[in-house]
């Protein structure tokens, strides 16, 4: 995978300089499944006001960040979605994508199959839901799935990122990245495949260069593995207190957990 971290320049952030703060959803802004909390609404509002950047990078296809962005009342901003694989303008409601990258499907899934033949696979539909070779449970999976007929459709329909799931589906990620393929596995039975040197970092440091962002006035909010690039990338990283180990170690420092409301401690410290 290709690293974007670079060499910081050696000075604080700026206060009163625009600042972008990427914030991880799932575990870091929200208990997936359920709302923003008033605390972290409020918290980013007022770092809005304050006149800094929040740019929500997930993991969840763009249109399961959508309403989480909605929530938030970010109109105007930059989403990143699908770890990195996608990049939006959300404007006046609507948003515009401005960067996909298209994932090798075939490769990936001739790997799934030779090695974990009861794999499920979903393949995403940018701003709809999923093609998938069975129906996954509807709280796994955002938007409408759509069961395909034969496996080339995965193939003849670009993607920009598989979910494989099935029993160890972990064990397929020394091989997918073998491959060139970028894999994170984000439980032991699901696996987020995608193109070659993708993560949120890299769709970050896209924007930061379009904003005209200082890149010490950048800082980044996770608390799983698909955040430690972009941990390591802000000039701040801030990880959730109920993180893994080897995250909270490639973050500066550490805020609440979620049941704390740890992100709106996170965002109100930027105030200060």
């Amino acid at each position: 995978m290709t690293s974007v971290t670079q060499q910081r320049t050696a000075r604080p952030m700026e206060p009163t300089a625009p600042a972008l703060v990427a914030c991880d959803i799932d575990g870091t802004l929200v208990r997936t499944g359920h709302p923003v909390t008033l605390s972290v609404r409020t918290a980013a509002e007022l770092v809005r006001v304050a006149g800094h950047h929040i740019v929500l990078a997930t993991g969840r296809s763009l249109v399961g960040a959508l309403p989480v962005a909605l929530q938030l009342g970010l109109d105007g901003a930059w989403i990143v979605a699908s770890n990195g694989a996608i990049t939006a303008h959300l404007v006046d409601g609507y948003y515009e994508i401005t960067e996909q990258h298209i994932v090798d499907a075939e490769a990936a899934i001739r790997i799934a199959l030779a090695e974990a033949p009861p794999v499920r696979i979903a393949a995403e539909i940018v701003g709809a839901g999923y093609r998938v070779s069975t129906p996954f449970p509807n709280h796994e999976l955002n938007g409408a799935q759509h069961s395909v007929r034969d496996l080339s459709e995965f193939w003849t329909n670009p993607t920009p990122r598989l979910a494989l799931r099935g029993p160890s589906a972990y064990q397929l990620v020394p091989s997918l990245r073998a491959a060139g393929l970028t894999a994170i596995a984000t439980r032991l039975d699901w696996v987020d495949v995608t193109a070659p040197g993708i993560s949120k970092a890299t769709a970050l440091e896209e924007i930061r260069t379009h904003l005209g962002v200082e890149d010490y006035n950048t800082v980044a909010i996770g608390d799983s593995e698909n955040d430690v690039e972009m941990l390591d990338w802000a000039a701040c990283g801030i990880a959730m207190a109920h993180a893994p180990a080897f995250v909270i170690a490639a973050a500066d420092r550490t805020t609440g957990t979620i049941d704390d409301d740890g992100a709106a401690s996170a965002l109100l410290s930027l105030l200060n």
